[in-house]
């Protein structure tokens, strides 16, 4: 979960994102969605969404990296894609000036391709993902402690917690 955060507060610290909602959902899914400017797309030419790779794609700029930052559990970041890996399911929608469009993975594999999708707002990013029960059980998220580590971020957004699981 950590993982997509930290896209989010990627983007904070270029000025890009003002706010980052996290939110655990009544299913015990995850979102982190932000208002910053969306993951680079392309439409190629027959209109169809070409989008980069990123949730099923190891991200060579951490994937095994000795000296990858660490995230505030103190794990090295290695990327979204594993978090799409250890998900049952996970949707990825885009919002962009020039289009939005949303993709959906099963287990880090893509389900599909990309289509359109309705724009809720000027730009960002939304990542929803249930973390998968046969790997982490029934309950994946320990909501006080992401409660505390969140506590830790530094970022010059406003970073929200919802917990809709009660």
């Amino acid at each position: 979960m950590l993982e997509v955060l930290a896209y989010a507060l990627d983007e904070a610290v270029d000025g890009t994102t003002r706010t980052i909602d996290v939110v655990l959902h009544a299913d015990r899914s995850v979102s982190v969605v932000d208002d910053g400017r969306g993951t680079d797309t392309r439409q190629d030419a027959d209109g169809t969404w070409v989008v980069k790779p990123v949730m099923a794609t190891r991200d060579l700029r951490f994937f095994g990296v000795p000296d990858a930052p660490l995230l505030p559990d103190g794990r090295p970041r290695c990327g979204t894609s594993v978090v799409a890996a250890l998900s049952a399911w996970l949707e990825h929608t885009n919002v962009r000036s020039d289009g939005s469009w949303s993709a959906r993975y099963v287990r880090g594999l893509p389900d599909g391709r990309p289509e359109a999708a309705a724009a809720p707002g000027p730009g960002g990013t939304t990542v929803r993902f249930l973390p998968d029960p046969d790997v982490f059980g029934g309950d994946a998220v320990d909501v006080d402690l992401l409660r505390r580590l969140l506590a830790t971020v530094d970022s010059p957004a406003t970073v929200t917690l919802r917990d809709e699981t009660r």
